[in-house]
């Protein structure tokens, strides 16, 4: 699919964009365009790979000509750049709106004003019933995205569609990273609720969803994986039984905006949603702006289905987590430099 094709990674030098690049450089891609404002990061990254395939742009979705002189030449987005962290957004809402709605019709500006064939918008499971701005503000990204995606014909070249996942392990911000700095220092692990429950997901799954997206979506689709979900007292009691040390734990009450459980579906989109195996795939509400259909129409269907939550799908028992987190590198990494203390 991406055979001399040039590929544009918005917030590319995130965990998302590495884990992109690792895969796509031993392909045949044309270029791989790293999009972001964090110079360090670029510049880590760039001495990290010297590969004449990677090209480097410093700029910001909210700055439309920076987007406009990135994407000449650009097949394909996927849009990464956002504003993620949930404190963060709560305290500085417009500075979410900025970013991550405002941000995501500027990318979508320039793709169409630049010829670009796809783009992949990532979101999250935080913007279906969203509690705080950080979702808000995705639902607000997703709204933005299927709103243009009506307003396309086939002459304009461009799809429009949008991936979701839950918690990505072991990516920056993650409670995992978190967790295992906490055991590495003999401090006891913050638990907001023991039996809060989140979904599972590698940054493999993450690239493998969004490849699906691209592979198979149509104009403002929104695809989700299926994941497995496990709650946070279980994952505590997984970790410390891999890093061999007592149990360490410290209830601080839930936090600013935070949910005891996550969703990825919710039930209105659950009735029209296609079963693809290991991926739901939503298709967009393509209604006019007639009200007398949202008055007179509504879904049956969807009073007798349930949301798609990490409360209702398949429950990681300890060893279980145990395995799935001995997956990732970057867990076996860290087991293999450390030492409990003996007492």
């Amino acid at each position: 699919m991406f055979k001399d094709k040039t590929l544009m990674i918005t917030g590319g030098t995130g965990s998302f964009g590495n884990t992109v690049l690792s895969r796509f450089l031993k392909t045949d891609v044309k270029q791989i365009i790293i999009f972001s404002r964090d110079e360090k990061k670029q510049e880590d990254m760039r001495i990290a790979l010297r590969s004449p395939k990677v090209k480097f742009f410093i700029g910001d979705t909210r700055n439309p000509e920076s987007l406009h002189q990135a994407m000449r030449g650009v097949d394909y987005v996927f849009h990464a750049a956002a504003l993620k962290q949930v404190p963060s957004c709560e305290f500085y809402p417009m500075e979410a709106v900025r970013t991550n709605v405002i941000g995501t019709e500027n990318v979508i500006n320039a793709a169409l004003a630049h010829g670009v064939q796809r783009v992949v918008l990532l979101s999250t499971d935080k913007a279906v019933y969203p509690i705080n701005a950080m979702g808000i503000s995705k639902a607000m990204a997703e709204k933005v995205l299927i709103a243009r995606s009506r307003t396309l014909s086939e002459k304009d070249g461009l799809v429009l569609c949008a991936t979701r996942y839950g918690n990505v392990m072991a990516s920056r911000g993650s409670v995992i990273p978190l967790f295992i700095e906490r055991i590495k220092a003999g401090e006891p692990l913050g638990i907001t609720d023991p039996s809060m429950t989140r979904f599972l997901m590698s940054l493999e799954d993450s690239v493998d969803l969004v490849l699906h997206a691209f592979e198979h979506g149509a104009q403002g689709d929104i695809f989700v994986q299926k994941a497995p979900a496990c709650t946070i007292g279980d994952l505590a009691v997984a970790l410390s039984e891999l890093f061999d040390v007592p149990l360490n734990t410290r209830i601080i009450g839930t936090r600013h905006g935070e949910k005891l459980y996550e969703s990825l579906v919710s039930r209105e989109e659950m009735a029209k949603a296609e079963d693809m195996g290991r991926y739901w795939r939503v298709p967009a509400d393509n209604r006019d702006l007639n009200y007398e259909l949202f008055i007179t129409q509504g879904s049956p269907e969807a009073n007798e289905v349930e949301d798609y939550t990490s409360h209702n799908t398949q429950r990681l028992g300890i060893p279980e987590i145990k395995e799935l987190l001995l997956t990732l590198k970057e867990v076996r990494d860290e087991l293999a430099g450390f030492r409990p203390a003996k007492i």
